[in-house]
């Protein structure tokens, strides 16, 4: 398990909704500044994975909070956490197809081209080190982007803006606990509405679900220090996560041999890639008769945020 999913921001129940904001962002900003060194080559390739992590959860918070925080004051950090996922995007992805997909598939597929296969991957990923991932890290936007943004909510510079109404105010002032609750209301409503009637075989619609989910799970992370049996409730949307990603995978899978292929012609290698495409399409159909039963799961799992408060004398 990696230190980010060990660790959640130390919001407080005292905290206002501002100052939770800005907790939760320094927490997850202080991951992309530990793992950036290991960014910068393979050998480590928790660095991109754990730099993508941090950034998607700290633009996940920005969305979260967007009725709260102004989007004029948001608007630049969340679109330069865009950019900065999108270079290492194809690092990442190449990495998990090489540790993880054809690792796994090699030993089990009886076809040849396994070992060609893996070899053009490894050079299309070390050109998507050099070419993207590395010049990103050393860009006068990046640094721009790290040292703006951590002034950003390190000052809180959404707080006192000219032409900020009453209410926004308000809002940011408000008490932390009550606007946790219906935040989290807010998102497993969004998240039943998606998924309920879900058409299964449409790789759009669960895509969109699989976002939907994540955005909940990173809020109940976010709010897990105020509430008792967070982790239970995180724990209960596992299978039905682990479903969706596997899906998922599997169309990330044909977009890199999209990519990897594209100048191949070796009888060896495109016999293996046709191969795993089968392999991996087959393992997500299996999964998929799971779905009914993983998705009961989550919609029978108890609301935390509204059994129990970190400190009974201070509800909110």
């Amino acid at each position: 398990m990696s230190s980010i999913m060990k660790s959640s921001a130390p919001v407080e129940p005292g905290q206002n909704v501002s100052h939770a904001f800005a907790t939760i962002l320094a927490h997850n900003f202080g991951f992309i500044l530990e793992w950036e060194g290991k960014a910068r080559n393979w050998e480590n390739i928790e660095g991109v994975h754990q730099m993508r992590v941090a950034i998607r959860r700290l633009r996940s918070a920005i969305s979260l909070f967007r009725g709260v925080i102004p989007r004029e004051s948001s608007q630049h950090w969340f679109d330069e956490m865009r950019w900065v996922v999108g270079e290492l995007g194809l690092a990442r992805d190449l990495d998990v197809f090489i540790d993880e997909g054809l690792s796994h598939a090699a030993p089990r597929l009886p076809l040849p081209g396994a070992e060609d296969l893996d070899r053009v991957a490894r050079a299309r990923r070390a050109r998507a080190y050099e070419e993207q991932v590395v010049p990103m890290l050393a860009s006068d936007r990046y640094q721009q982007f790290k040292e703006g943004c951590s002034d950003w909510f390190t000052n809180r510079r959404w707080e006192g803006q000219p032409g900020k109404k009453r209410k926004a105010d308000d809002a940011m002032n408000g008490k932390l606990i009550p606007f946790a609750r219906a935040l989290l209301d807010k998102q497993e409503r969004q998240v039943l509405k998606t998924g309920s009637n879900v058409d299964r075989n449409d790789a759009e619609a669960m895509h969109r679900l699989r976002i939907e989910c994540k955005k909940l799970r990173y809020a109940a992370e976010f709010f897990r220090p105020l509430f008792m049996g967070m982790d239970a409730f995180i724990a209960h949307m596992k299978g039905l996560q682990d479903l969706l990603g596997l899906m998922n995978d599997v169309a990330v899978t044909q977009k890199l041999l999209d990519i990897l292929l594209a100048e191949e012609n070796d009888h060896r290698t495109l016999i293996f890639a046709g191969g795993l495409i089968g392999w991996r399409n087959c393992d997500f159909f299996h999964s998929l008769n799971r779905f009914d039963a993983v998705w009961e799961e989550f919609t029978e799992a108890r609301h935390p945020w509204w059994k129990s408060s970190a400190l009974a004398s201070n509800p909110g």
